[in-house]
């Protein structure tokens, strides 16, 4: 007796229940800018690379005779497949079936892409779309709102995240648990002009605050950038796709691995002359920083992470002669460069993981300390800034720190990790307090005292410059070598060379103490 019957009802059931949202629904998407999920899957994989999990999972709608006149299709999809011939845990909700509010089979679904992740160590890619619970329930599937969450499992978040690269796209609208799922990731990106990421959208708003606004008023790309809920901005979907891809390329595959090292074709030894006059002599003049960063990384493989979330500071991710390192740097544009709250959550942020996946932290210094006044004190800058200290000092990769200018303060500290390699430029200032600043404290009796306070403060300032005091630091070894700055790619390439195999003994998860 053959089987054939029930086998032939398994590939119809297959074939219903990829008919996600139908013709209608996909038309729906495209009217609104949007791609489907199945879209997404195929357009970020490599061709002909994913093989979908449970594909027949939903609930079918059979007539008397037991024929499927219809099917309720999980309405999340998930699957292996692979990016760069890499494999890849994949998964995203489809909206066009009841705006992406999980039902049961669709619940499951997404946990399970955790699942998987975690189980066979490969990174996770999410597209996000859709409103989290619904106060109708699952479709009478039996599941609770309340048992919605407790199957969540939000702590396979934590385990993700502590082993494999985690990755997430909001490409529509996101809110309730998509959007924790979006946050819950490494690195984040939402499409410009078709996503919002929202706690509850503009009906709920409105009916609990009596606040009336746009779903792009409460949570467009341009609160949530300058927040830090998410990372970067897609001008469209297929580039939600190339930053994903470009990002995933610095990262190995789990934490059990080593970032992969492509070849190079940048001479090691490249040395920029626009180097040596790019940071003024006048102290109060503001330089290009990711020009500067562009000059002594490989070429073309700057990728910024967090622009517009505490904007003095600088991180993202290149290559050293093919190597994977994360980059700190400042913009000085902002604050000149100092170390704000905001910035200090973003600069922690980046240094675990850094840490977190084995790549060796560069750290180009000019840090004129925390930033000052009443609304730093508000903002709770000092706890913060501890916080990010504290995290550098924990961080167990290789670091190097190239001090281009400023190195101030308490927030100094922050820039440098355990034992790390310390360079310095010509340019190079270093010390407890600017001189600005410490004249303004030593000597505030004989400045009020002086028949023109501003010509005797400017005086001391002058006389007590730090200018020349570098060599003295490089003589007494305080710093490890005082450089030409055309030299600093080649200096960073062969300390690379001597700091790369220290990082096999780091593999495996990280563990912290208690932060500030």
């Amino acid at each position: 007796m053959s089987w054939q019957k029930e086998v032939d009802e398994i590939q119809e059931r297959r074939k219903w229940a990829k008919i996600q949202g139908g013709e209608e629904g996909v038309a729906r998407q495209h009217a609104k800018g949007r791609l489907s999920i199945r879209e997404r899957i195929d357009g970020i994989l490599d061709d002909g690379s994913f093989r979908e999990e449970g594909e027949m999972a939903g609930k079918a709608e059979l007539d008397a005779d037991g024929n499927i006149v219809g099917y309720s299709p999980a309405n999340y999809v998930l699957g292996f497949g692979e990016i760069d011939s890499r494999r890849v845990a994949i998964g995203g909700e489809d909206f066009s079936l009841k705006g992406g509010s999980p039902n049961s089979a669709g619940l499951r679904r997404s946990v399970y892409a955790e699942d998987i992740a975690i189980q066979y160590k490969v990174p996770l890619v999410r597209f996000l779309e859709g409103g989290g619970g619904s106060v109708a329930g699952s479709s009478g599937a039996g599941l609770s709102f309340s048992a919605v969450f407790e199957r969540a499992r939000f702590k396979s978040f934590g385990e993700a995240m502590a082993t494999v690269p985690v990755v997430a796209a909001a490409c529509g609208p996101v809110a309730g648990f998509p959007a924790a799922r979006l946050v819950a990731s490494h690195f984040s990106v939402m499409t410009e002009k078709t996503a919002q990421v929202l706690v509850a959208g503009p009906a709920v708003v409105e009916r609990a605050l009596g606040v009336s606004m746009t779903k792009e008023e409460l949570g467009g790309p341009q609160v949530h950038l300058k927040n830090g809920v998410v990372d970067n901005v897609a001008k469209d979907e297929e580039d939600a796709f190339r930053q994903i891809q470009t990002f995933l390329s610095y990262m190995p595959s789990n934490v059990w691995g080593l970032p992969p090292v492509q070849p190079c074709d940048d001479p090691v030894d490249r040395a920029e002359d626009a180097l040596l006059s790019i940071i003024p002599r006048d102290r109060r003049k503001i330089y290009n920083g990711r020009k500067l960063i562009k000059l002594i990384v490989d070429k073309g493989s700057f990728f910024e992470m967090g622009k517009q979330y505490g904007p003095g500071q600088i991180t993202g991710l290149a290559r050293l002669n093919g190597r994977p390192v994360g980059i700190l740097s400042a913009d000085c544009k902002y604050f000149a460069g100092s170390m704000t709250a905001e910035g200090s959550q973003k600069v922690r942020r980046f240094i675990d993981l850094c840490d977190t996946f084995h790549l060796p932290i560069i750290s180009l210094v000019d840090e004129p300390g925390f930033m000052i006044g009443p609304d730093a004190e508000k903002a709770g800058t000092i706890r913060y800034g501890t916080t990010f200290v504290v995290a550098a000092m924990q961080s167990r990769v290789p670091w190097a720190s190239v001090v281009i200018r400023k190195s101030f303060g308490v927030a100094a500290a922050g820039h440098y990790g355990p034992d790390g390699l310390v360079l310095a430029w010509p340019s190079a200032e270093m010390g407890a307090l600017p001189v600005e600043g410490g004249v303004a404290v030593a000597f505030a009796k004989e400045i009020a005292a002086a028949d023109d306070p501003v010509a005797k403060r400017e005086e001391l300032e002058a006389q007590m410059s730090q200018a020349g005091a570098i060599y003295q630091r490089a003589e007494q070894f305080n710093v490890h070598d005082l450089i030409d700055p055309r030299e600093t790619r080649a200096r960073l390439c062969a300390w690379l060379d001597i700091a790369a195999p220290l990082l096999e003994d780091q593999l495996g998860p990280v563990g912290y103490t208690y932060r500030p």
